[in-house]
């Protein structure tokens, strides 16, 4: 096929694009296809706790790239390991090993205690390998058991199987006919999950802090309880620690609050500090897909391996789950001191995972008036408020932050 030059020419390139913020706007409208309601802003750059628009106004970041940005933004150990490792080799292809993906696998297995790691791009293809592993040990070993037991108000990404596996009940009936074999019960209810599992139960699968479900916290005794139902029925527990992984709750993984171990683990967000990374985590005794079975283009793709080992490397050596924890208990504190002056409530969560209650559903008023003060905060609903920042905020950023936020509640509240 042979490019018409005249026509080509009319198509201005990226660099010949302006930097004017409502140029940017109309050309978003006119070519990004609509799947979310974004603010008529245009980031641009971001340092530490801080991101720009193309405007040069800056942000306190309170959001962290959806729990993604583990270092801030554009860490310099994150740039460092993509400069070396592209000046090496970027691809090799899936069907060779490459000696990033072997240290990173290295790595993740001694650190997590785990025996076999897998690598994708995202957290919904981390939670799609859970699955399909979970019913290749149910075809093994559980006489064809495919059924895997949620919960209501969970969420697990947004392919087919990962959204029939999530419990929003907004979702339900969006793109049906939806994958069969998942069943969904209330959170923190065990006798619920005993009642669910059946001789077709491959496996149950949840989210220790439910994240997008509004910051929810799996109870202690539930979570043994769930090991204890998963044992006694030979089926395994999933723990979908893409939100909750590699530091964010005060430990390394969130499994390790609870004081048991489950059969796997998926991870994404802040294990890439920003860049396209997930992984699955098992035991040997999982090691079951055959050749073909599972798979990707960039699986094991050598820059994620580079930038993984970079920035897990620096979360153990600044020993920033330690920080989480410290840190996230200041800023419930803090909240506390303003809480009844603005009647917030519900004040929760885990390391740097926290969401409180809000007085009315005013969510998406406040978000929209902490951003025209510089501050990036989150509604996952219309009552409740979610702070993800990245593991390096300090107490100074976090007093900024209660200022902003303080300035937007009485725009929005009063008082």
């Amino acid at each position: 096929m042979q490019l018409d030059s005249a026509l080509y020419s009319q198509h201005p390139s990226v660099s010949h694009i302006g930097n004017d913020t409502q140029q940017l706007l109309e050309e978003a409208s006119a070519s990004i296809l609509y799947t979310a309601k974004r603010p008529e802003v245009v980031m641009e750059r971001g340092t530490g706790m801080y991101i720009w628009d193309t405007d040069g106004k800056p942000y306190l970041d309170f959001i962290g790239g959806w729990a993604v940005n583990a270092l801030g933004h554009s860490p310099a150990v994150l740039r460092d390991a993509l400069a070396s490792q592209s000046a090496q080799l970027v691809h090799a292809s899936p069907g060779y090993y490459n000696k990033p993906m072997i240290q990173f696998a290295k790595l993740l297995t001694e650190l997590s205690g785990y025996d076999r790691a897998f690598f994708a791009s995202s957290g919904s293809e981390a939670n799609e390998s859970a699955i399909k592993l979970a019913r290749k040990y149910g075809s093994i070993h559980l006489d064809g058991a495919y059924e895997i037991v949620t919960t209501i108000g969970s969420f697990h990404g947004r392919t087919l199987a990962t959204m029939s596996a999530t419990g929003k009940p907004q979702w339900m009936q969006l793109f049906a006919p939806k994958v069969p074999g998942f069943h969904h019960v209330p959170f923190n209810d065990i006798e619920a999950m005993r009642q669910a599992v059946s001789d077709r139960t491959c496996a149950i699968m949840i989210e220790p802090v439910q994240g997008e479900g509004g910051v929810h916290p799996a109870d202690a005794e539930y979570i043994k309880e769930l090991r204890k139902l998963c044992d006694e029925r030979s089926i395994l527990l999933v723990f979908d620690e893409v939100q909750t992984g590699i530091g964010r709750t005060g430990k390394l993984f969130a499994f390790e609050h609870y004081g048991i171990r489950p059969d796997i683990v998926t991870l994404a967000k802040g294990i890439g500090a920003g860049f396209p990374l997930s992984a699955m985590l098992t035991k040997e005794e999982l090691n079951l897909f055959e050749a073909g079975e599972q798979g990707g283009t960039y699986t094991g793709q050598p820059l994620a391996m580079a930038v993984g080992c970079a920035v897990l490397g620096e979360v153990v050596r600044h020993n920033l789950p330690s920080q989480a924890e410290e840190i996230g208990a200041y800023i419930r504190e803090e909240l506390h001191s303003i809480a009844g002056r603005f009647g917030l409530s519900g004040i929760r969560g885990m390391g740097l995972l926290i969401g409180f209650d809000l007085p009315r559903p005013i969510g998406s008023e406040l978000a929209a008036a902490a951003l025209a003060n510089g501050l990036l905060i989150n509604a996952p609903s219309p009552s409740i408020i979610r702070l993800m920042p990245p593991l390096i905020v300090t107490k100074e950023d976090v007093s900024v932050m209660l200022e902003r936020l303080t300035i937007s509640l009485e725009q929005v509240i009063g008082g």
